[in-house]
């Protein structure tokens, strides 16, 4: 007869095929342990086995961003909390030794005694689609990137008479010019180096137009997720999925900027020590976050008035300029907080596009117009990127030209 008690923690140690649970009282007395199947039975059989203890109010999981998201996501379904278990430090390790068991009972006990508080990401909305087209994006770009670099390598080692026609040219130029090659007899180490550059470059192509499609996927789904991020200065479709995926389908599991920005690896760490009062660069955190809040600050600096103001006050301060990227960074982190978690109006452009076409206007035309790049303007009528000062005087000249 198993011993009933108001409420049980639940801590589970994941693998590929098993996990491995344990059950812990209120007062941290181990209750059992047992093996379940990683798979949606298992995961049910699990529950019911926590339960046949008392009622279940929390569960410590590990890998709940690998091989425990199944079971993270039956126990949110469930509505059984859920917190996220990083494996035990390496102090306990050597003096308990090690095994599943013992860490599915030290995931159980970080849950109880609060040492584990961070909710896993949800993984079952537009985000987690986002997550795995970028996937694919990234793997795309490094392969071509590398192919590019072959082609390269190829035409420095060419025989004299194709290096001169291939080595003026550009990367883009040469993919197009070996994509057309029609190669001889591949005995011959000119026909065989046409033959190999011919191979890559087509290869070259192939992935461009993998990355055009997979571009256009994450521009319409990170416009779709969260527009007013979208709309922020510097933020485009790379760096919003960054961020996007860094938050997660559940970004309200952060608590407050300062978390996010630590999460970011973008808040300072004390380094002070006697007399000397001082912080350094946070090296943790979510480092793919962290450089998209770099290039969102370099892209500020060099065409934000504001943020060149800020940046010429704090050097003025005495500050260098990495200590002033950083303090932008951690300025970028708090406002990216609220946009990923505070809902936020972002201007309807939608109307610009087709009010332009009334009038009998290219785009080109009104680029001219207004002193910026059609690629500017079509951004904004497609609500790619917020500009309010150009949506004005864009909206103003529109409205001449019909009136006229």
């Amino acid at each position: 007869m198993v011993e009933q008690h108001d409420v049980v923690i639940g801590g589970v140690d994941t693998h590929k095929d098993l996990h491995v649970a344990a059950v812990l009282d209120s007062a941290g007395r181990l209750l059992g342990t047992a093996s379940f199947a990683a798979n949606p039975a298992g995961y049910q059989q699990l529950l019911e086995w926590m339960g046949s203890f008392g009622a279940v109010e929390r569960v410590g999981v590990e890998g709940t961003g690998s091989y425990g998201a199944g079971l993270a996501r039956h126990l949110a379904v469930a509505e059984v909390e859920v917190v996220e278990v990083n494996r035990p430090n390496r102090q306990m390790r050597r003096s308990r030794g090690k095994n599943d068991t013992i860490d599915a009972e030290a995931a159980a006990r970080a849950a109880l005694n609060g040492q584990a508080t961070a909710a896993p990401k949800a993984r079952d909305g537009i985000v987690e689609s986002i997550r795995v087209l970028r996937i694919a994006f990234r793997s795309a770009r490094s392969t071509r990137a590398m192919i590019s670099v072959q082609i390269r390598d190829l035409v420095v080692c060419a025989p004299d008479g194709l290096r001169a026609v291939m080595e003026p040219l550009e990367t883009a130029q040469r993919v197009e010019k070996a994509a057309r090659f029609r190669p001889g007899t591949v005995a011959d180490p000119t026909e065989a180096t046409r033959a190999a550059m011919r191979s890559l470059a087509r290869r070259y192509q192939a992935l461009t137009g993998e990355l055009d499609v997979l571009r256009a996927q994450l521009d319409e789904l990170t416009v779709q997720a969260n527009p007013a991020l979208r709309a922020s200065k510097g933020v485009g479709a790379d760096v919003a999925s960054i961020l996007l995926i860094a938050a997660g389908d559940n970004p309200q599991r952060l608590r407050s900027d300062a978390a996010f920005a630590a999460m970011c690896g973008a808040s300072p760490i004390e380094a002070s020590s006697g007399r000397t009062v001082r912080h350094r660069l946070n090296q943790g955190g979510n480092r793919q976050a962290n450089h998209a809040l770099w290039r969102i600050a370099m892209v500020r600096l060099s065409t934000d008035p504001a943020t060149k103001a800020y940046a010429e006050r704090r050097r003025a301060e005495g500050k260098t300029s990495r200590e002033i990227i950083r303090c932008l960074k951690r300025y970028i982190a708090r406002e990216i907080f609220g946009l990923l978690t505070k809902e936020h109006h972002v201007p309807d452009t939608t109307d610009l596009r087709p009010t332009r076409h009334a009038a009998g206007i290219t785009l080109q035309n009104a680029a001219d117009h207004l002193n910026t790049w059609p690629a500017r303007i079509s951004e904004l009528e497609r609500g790619l990127r917020r500009n309010d000062e150009l949506e004005h005087r864009y909206r103003d000249w529109l409205t001449t030209q019909i009136a006229a």
